[in-house]
């Protein structure tokens, strides 16, 4: 607790704080007219207080709304408010798919579901009356496309469990025809950390191969190596196709009954499969109209070319879900492989599910079939653990262990053509809007401000690759004029080692500080010296990328002047539209002068200055938490600031206050 701002408390005032910061068991969700509470402090883990090990094996999935668990349902509703634009041509650049729906999930908890747009929208290439469309619900069924690899690497960990399978053995132990063209020391960890060096997709497409199923399978057997295994990362459909020979041929069965066997039995996902039946069709997202091969609107058919062309059923593409029953699968992994008492996989082998194996490989992250830390599309929720997945047709899985959180969006963005914008906006926005929803608190329950990545989806410029075409934007904080000149009476320190002034002593800065950016964003403290035309960084406080989701404590030191113009102090954060991470929160600011306090963050008189932040309450009122009555001062800010009484703000402060 910081000393300038609150009183030493007494036993008895610990005690109930103590109680407010452990978690309150949330109540049944979903009951009729049950009015939803106000968040209250202490009721849901803070996004800056990271989760260790798994959520307790019998968490189940409840509705709720946000505030009912305690988070900010700002965030989350403004999220909501955009979808429709999203999926509607009139509304310009915004527009990025036909249909979508969207599920959130926090602690156990689903604090949002929605569906907007349309199923199927376009007969062919021409667009449907709207009395013909079938519009997305929450229950429409969408061709997941490359989220179907999570599912065959799951069966593959459930080999490895039974002891059928070794991560290490070579591939050609149980295809010997895969030793062909160099093949013979890849491993089924290769295959799974797409490390093998096989291309990325199978050449000539395997609709083009003669021959049926048989001659298709020789052709992903007899592929060329495009780089000896290990020694680089390449995206590969053919890594999981050829998982997919393996899982067979070990098991004696299809992927499709692994599946239905493993996972969609036991977990009870009665949406999710291969080629699904004609009695769910209605249900079912429509993709592209294909040409080529002829294939017409798909619904119902699997998107992907190669996957058709192995019957519908594949290692890399051809299940059918939706966001419920993948819902059920996220927290199941959560949950360290269990749900409702059906254990998918053994804890441990969820680990290796989201153990980062292609460290040599940077921006490359991966785990055992699962990308791991991709903020292009995990955006705020991004970290070393994150693991999920996208698919080509505009669906994404992401979840965060450290909060305990998952966000899914799947869309039909290749209705009716496969040439559409990159929907990585929506994708961020989706995580951005459930990782700003979970609360930051400052240390000791304080004020702060908070800045983070804009919101606008569309600036023109590259989606891919980094910044390029998009641009920066700053967003400061910045403090007065600091006084550094005592009144005319005040006495000399009695050690006499500095005057009152500074001028003798640098001037000390400490304040508390929440970084979670991506590694090209960048936060820093500078100083002005001119009244705010020219600014210096301060030596020790730059700061960018992920610091493990905590706080840090941070001092730095100012020459001691004199400052004829004065002193300011700004804290800049600088990033683009398609930046990950979280943001910035800034709390427990204090510059002093030897014993004199010039500058105090925590006191209500403070006054800042503040371009792209937003200022935060603190969970509960510093006097009532430190036992102080109402009107009394807090100790160590000055009382003519406190409410109910005169303060003059300094000219030319800031319009923001807390």
């Amino acid at each position: 607790m910081r000393a300038a701002a609150y009183a030493v408390l007494p036993a008895s005032v610990l005690v109930v704080l103590a109680g407010l910061l452990v978690a309150v068991p949330p109540s049944a969700a979903g009951e009729a007219g049950e009015a939803d509470p106000p968040p209250r402090p202490g009721v849901t883990r803070g996004f800056d207080r990271p989760a260790h090990g798994f959520a307790p094996a019998g968490t189940v999935l409840r509705r709720a709304a946000p505030a009912r668990v305690g988070l900010d349902p700002g965030s989350v509703d403004a999220f909501l408010r955009r979808l429709p634009d999203w999926t509607d041509p009139a509304s310009g650049a915004d527009y990025m798919f036909p249909g979508a729906t969207a599920l959130l999930a926090h602690d156990g908890a689903v604090v949002a579901r929605r569906a907007s747009g349309d199923a199927v929208r376009y007969t062919g290439q021409r667009e449907l009356p709207p009395r013909r469309r079938v519009p997305a619900r929450t229950g429409t069924v969408y061709d997941v496309a490359s989220l179907t690899k999570l599912f065959t690497s799951i069966v593959a960990l459930q080999q490895v469990d039974a002891g059928h399978l070794r991560l290490d053995a070579p591939v050609a132990r149980h295809l010997p025809a895969f030793a062909a063209r160099g093949k013979g020391g890849i491993t089924l960890r290769q295959l799974l950390t797409h490390t093998s060096g096989l291309p990325a997709e199978p050449r000539p497409p395997l609709w083009t191969v003669g021959g049926g199923q048989r001659a298709r399978r020789h052709s992903i057997l007899r592929t060329r190596p495009f780089a000896r295994p290990g020694t680089t990362y390449r995206y590969s459909d053919i890594n999981m196709i050829s998982l997919q020979l393996v899982l067979e041929r070990v098991t004696g069965r299809p992927l499709d009954a692994l599946v239905r066997r493993g996972i969609t039995g036991p977990l009870r996902l009665h949406d999710t499969a291969y080629r699904p039946p004609e009695a769910r069709r209605a249900r079912i997202a429509a993709t592209s109209v294909k040409t080529r091969p002829a294939r017409g609107l798909l619904r119902g058919s699997v998107h992907d070319d190669n996957a058709w062309a192995m019957g519908g059923v594949a290692g890399h593409a051809g299940i059918f879900s939706t966001v419920d029953d993948l819902a059920v699968l996220a927290q199941t992994l959560l949950n360290g492989g269990t749900y409702r008492g059906r254990r998918i996989l053994a804890p441990s082998a969820v680990t290796l599910l989201g153990r980062n194996y292609t460290g040599r490989f940077p921006g490359d992250a991966h785990g055992l079939g699962f990308e791991l830390d991709q903020t292009w599309y995990m955006g705020a929720l991004s970290s070393p653990r994150t693991l999920g997945h996208t698919g080509f047709t505009g669906t994404s899985l992401v979840i965060d262990p450290l909060s305990r959180s998952f966000a899914i969006l799947l869309t039909n963005r290749v209705h009716p053509r496969d040439e559409t914008p990159s929907i990585n906006p929506a994708r961020r926005a989706l995580a951005r809007a459930l990782a700003r929803s979970i609360p930051v608190r400052a240390p000791g329950g304080g004020p702060s401000w908070f800045a983070g990545p804009p919101d606008g989806l569309r600036h023109g410029g590259r989606e891919a690759g980094g910044r390029t075409g998009f641009p920066e934007t700053d967003s400061t904080l910045t403090t007065g004029r600091l006084r550094l000149r005592p009144p005319e009476h005040a006495a000399r320190p009695p050690d006499g080692t500095a005057r009152p002034d500074g001028r003798r002593g640098p001037l000390r800065v400490r304040y508390d500080a929440f970084v979670d950016l991506d590694e090209t964003d960048r936060f820093v403290m500078e100083y002005s010296t001119d009244g705010g035309r020219g600014w210096r960084a301060v030596a020790g406080t730059a700061r960018s990328g992920y610091h493990g989701r905590r706080w840090q404590r941070v001092h730095a030191r100012l020459p001691p002047g004199p400052y004829p113009a004065g002193l300011r102090l700004r804290w800049r954060y600088t990033t683009t539209a398609v930046s990950g991470g979280r943001g910035v929160n800034l709390a427990g600011v204090r510059v002093t002068s030897a014993t004199r306090v010039l500058f105090d963050g925590d006191c209500p008189s403070t006054r800042l200055t503040a371009h792209g932040w937003r200022p935060l309450p603190p969970p509960w009122p510093p006097a009532s938490a430190s036992g102080l009555a109402p009107g009394r001062a807090t100790p160590g800010c000055p009382r003519e600031a406190l409410p109910g009484t005169t303060h003059r703000p300094r000219r030319g402060s800031a319009p923001s206050r807390l």
